[in-house]
């Protein structure tokens, strides 16, 4: 059974850190680019960004550039999402998922790639 299991939000101040992770299991780790997500509420889901297998490649949503880094471990089978800068738009439950790949380099944006989603982790941030 595949799972996902997200930690490390919460309540923090604007301009705070937070680190968030995402353990997976149940599936090659090593095969999958990663993502993270985020949905507010009344909005859309939108993508925050993503890491290819080995690493080799990033993407990130432009408010986020600079302020997030995302990461892996594939000795851990964890991914991470450091963020820092925190502002109140920053607000949403995040979501990481998993996209089997094929190869390195390969990294998607859109939900549509991913086949596998963890449940979510709140992160607020107060002005």
């Amino acid at each position: 059974q595949v799972q996902l299991v997200e930690s490390g939000g919460g309540l923090v101040q604007a301009g705070g850190s937070l680190r968030l992770s995402c353990a997976v299991s149940g599936l090659t780790f090593r095969t999958y680019g990663m993502g993270w997500f985020r949905q507010a509420p009344g909005k859309e889901r939108e993508f925050v960004a993503a890491i290819s297998r080995g690493s080799a490649t990033t993407r990130y949503e432009e408010s986020v550039k600079g302020r997030f880094s995302i990461s892996r471990d594939n000795a851990k089978n964890t991914m991470y999402l450091q963020m820092n800068s925190l502002k109140p738009e920053d607000t949403a439950v995040y979501s990481c998922a998993a996209a089997f790949v094929p190869r390195d380099f390969t990294v998607y944006a859109r939900a549509e790639g991913y086949d596998y989603w963890g449940q979510g982790t709140q992160v607020t941030v107060s002005s």
